[in-house]
């Protein structure tokens, strides 16, 4: 059986056409996420360290400049139309740091979900599109009833990222790339999502690569962290041992430079603190 996901030395170099400089953003990444198991495996490191060029690539939206990229065993820089390209859309989804952009804002949102759920989700017709949209947003603590015929400002940050991760979740898919999606949501819903997440992972067998800079979220979701620097990974292993007991300079930087509070969620497994030691 072919992994779900498999990197195989993935560079990405922009530039050096008409003496432009060339910028290597991601240089000779490799990692396997298998499909036997659903894992959250995080890349994590500060702006500018190739995370984001890296998951537009696994989207296929860029292409590799050098390495091979296969989702279940297709190399999926040959994945450009057609077929293919839409069984791509299905089985890796996208969310994006910023939810008020990942919805037109003269169009209402449940437009947005019924039209994923008759395209990817096998809906038939509306009433079957709205019955499987209601299902997806109550798994991420909404309903239809909550967003029919609302427009995005009339809906929170955190209610849009929601609504997000419920259109992904309408396509049935094995992967999502969540780009920083915590980012711009205040600090009472951050860990909302995350644990939303886990539930993701744990009940509905989805495999997450999770983008961020923040290393209290990664503590909290993350199976396995890869740290990026400069478009390479200076270190990957364990979540907590690497957060842990970081053994590259850069990840102990990181980690010195993050002011934690000492303190563990009530339930013992929700961690909102990375341990000295």
């Amino acid at each position: 059986m072919a992994p779900l996901l498999e990197l195989d030395g993935v560079s990405k170099t922009f530039g050096g056409l008409l003496r432009r400089r060339r910028v290597a953003a991601v240089r000779d990444v490799s990692f396997t996420l298998a499909g036997t198991r659903p894992e959250v495996v995080t890349l994590l490191g500060q702006s500018g360290s190739g995370k984001t060029t890296l998951a537009r690539m696994i989207l296929g939206l860029e292409r590799p400049t050098s390495g091979r990229l296969c989702v279940e065993g297709e190399d999926i820089a040959r994945l450009r139309h057609g077929r293919a390209r839409r069984r791509l859309l299905r089985l890796v989804q996208p969310i994006f740091q910023n939810p008020f952009e990942a919805f037109n804002p003269l169009t209402q949102v449940d437009h947005y979900l019924v039209l994923t759920a008759r395209r990817f989700g096998g809906a038939g017709d509306r009433t079957q599109a709205e019955a499987l949209t209601d299902t997806a947003l109550r798994q991420v603590g909404l309903s239809l009833a909550e967003v029919a015929r609302r427009y995005p400002h009339e809906l929170s940050g955190g209610q849009l990222q929601r609504l997000a991760i419920a259109r992904a979740l309408l396509a049935k898919p094995k992967l999502i790339v969540a780009d920083e999606p915590v980012s711009m949501v205040d600090a009472s819903l951050r860990m909302a999502i995350v644990n939303l997440f886990k539930t993701l992972r744990g009940e509905l067998g989805i495999s997450i690569v999770y983008i961020t800079h923040d290393l209290a979220t990664a503590y909290v979701v993350s199976d396995r962290i890869m740290v990026m620097r400069a478009g390479e990974v200076v270190e990957s292993g364990d979540a907590r041992q690497v957060l842990i007991a970081p053994q590259h300079a850069y990840s102990r930087e990181l980690k010195g430079a993050v002011l934690v509070p000492r303190f563990t969620a009530p339930d013992g497994d929700r961690v909102t603190a990375i341990p000295e030691h």
